[in-house]
Order: C-alpha cells, then sequence, then structure tokens
C-alpha cells in the first residue's frame, strides 16, 4: 500500500482489508441480520417456534392454573424461586372412621416457616378428640355445623356451637376438640400460626 505525500488516505482501492468494510458490504449483513430477525417474529407469530411448544405429557389443568410457572414471562428472571403457595389438593389425605384431614406445613411448603394450614371434614358425631398446639389457632366454617369445645387456663369450659363461615380463635397451649353434628358433615379449615416450625397433633 502506498501513500499519496500530499493526502493521508490510500491510493491502493484494490486493498482486501478496504474491500472487507466497504459501505455496501456493511449494509448488506445489516441487511442480512434484520431478514433473520424479522423471520424469527414472524415464526413466533405463527406459532411455530418450537421452543415454545410442550408436546407432553402433562396436567393440564394445573398448568391452566399456574400460566406463569408454565410459560413464563419475557421478564422472568430464569432463578429459582421459593414456592410460595401448596395446595390442598397436592396434601396427603388422612381418612378416618369419623372424617378426614389434610395439611401443608413447612415440610410441603419450605417458605412457611410461621404458618400450617389444614383442611378437615368430620362426619356427624365424628369428632378431633382434645388436643392443644404450641401456637395459636384460628379457623372458619366452610360447611354445616359442629360443636367446638375449649378449656382456658384456670380450667372452665367452654362449649358453642359453629355454623358455615363462623370463626374461631384458640390460644396457644388451651386444649380444645371439635364435632361434627347431625344431620350434615362439617367441613373447616384451621391455621396455626407460630414461632417455632413446628405443628403439634
Amino acid at each position: 500500500m502506498q501513500l499519496n505525500h500530499n493526502e493521508s488516505t490510500p491510493t491502493d482501492a484494490k486493498s482486501p482489508n478496504r474491500e472487507k468494510f466497504t459501505r455496501r458490504g456493511f449494509l448488506g449483513v445489516g441487511m442480512t441480520t434484520l431478514a433473520a430477525a424479522g423471520m424469527a417474529t414472524a415464526i413466533r407469530a405463527a406459532g411455530q417456534d418450537r421452543s415454545a411448544t410442550d408436546p407432553g405429557p402433562g396436567n393440564q389443568v394445573l398448568d391452566s392454573l399456574n400460566p406463569d410457572s408454565t410459560w413464563p414471562p419475557s421478564t422472568d428472571s430464569k432463578s429459582l424461586v421459593p414456592n410460595f403457595k401448596y395446595s390442598f389438593s397436592l396434601a396427603n389425605k388422612r381418612v378416618y372412621e369419623g372424617g378426614w384431614s389434610r395439611e401443608v406445613t413447612v415440610r410441603e411448603l419450605p417458605v412457611s416457616k410461621s404458618i400450617a394450614g389444614v383442611n378437615m371434614r368430620l362426619t356427624a358425631g365424628g369428632f378431633r378428640e382434645l388436643h392443644w398446639h404450641t401456637s395459636g389457632e384460628w379457623a372458619i366454617m366452610l360447611y354445616g355445623t359442629a360443636r367446638i369445645t375449649v378449656v382456658d387456663t384456670d380450667g372452665k369450659s367452654f362449649v358453642a356451637d359453629v355454623k358455615q363461615y363462623d370463626l374461631w380463635y384458640f390460644p396457644a397451649g388451651l386444649p380444645h376438640s371439635i364435632q361434627g353434628l347431625a344431620p350434615n358433615l362439617c367441613w373447616c379449615s384451621t391455621t396455626e400460626t407460630f414461632l417455632n416450625p413446628r405443628l403439634c397433633f
């Protein structure tokens, strides 16, 4: 390559390096890149992007309840975030002659270190025997009627009948029981809040 002493630019127009960076070559590469990006967008819009398909097997009902887990939005960080929910439908149901119960504790939902939930149904005459917790318990009656009994710190008993949508609260350490009443089954949901991540039965 030779330089003209009167100019500061190369005079050899056939330089291989110069041909690599011509305006025409640069525009060609740019147009090819844009065309490829446009094609990818068109494929996604037409639903042909194979990365966004899932031939299964899968649980469509569960997937429809968790769309952002099934197909995360573009803003998803792709990092592992603790699960903040756990359905009673996934919990083990313990069935007895007088009814059934299922619970979600820190065992099923590790992020839940200070609260646990129990979903319970009792037949008419079936009862949850006298017991207590190291934590307070509140509950809502979802269906039917029940009789609750609690013994306070002075040894006095309190008995009340509860029906659908009634609430109750048992402070930590107080013995209590729940009995289903005729003619219907009762169905309630209880929650224990505690400092120590432990649920006593």
